[in-house]
């Protein structure tokens, strides 16, 4: 990503003296790229571990609940 640009006077006069900053400067950030198969995996281990969790809660609330 640039910071700075230098303009030439050309460059500045063939964008009509407009000295907006994306004449000038790339501020485009390019997006990652994400792995469905990945986060696919992930969901289903969080699903799995949220069934483990959610019978932990069950049991200390039937524990508190006597």
């Amino acid at each position: 990503m640039g910071y700075a640009y230098i303009a030439s006077f050309k460059e500045i006069e063939e964008n009509d003296f407009n000295l907006n900053i994306p004449r000038y400067v790339d501020t485009f950030e390019e997006e990652e790229e994400i792995d469905i198969k990945a986060v696919q995996k992930e969901i289903e281990e969080l699903e799995k571990e949220l069934v483990v969790v959610r019978g932990e809660m069950d049991k200390l609330i039937k524990e508190v609940v006597k």
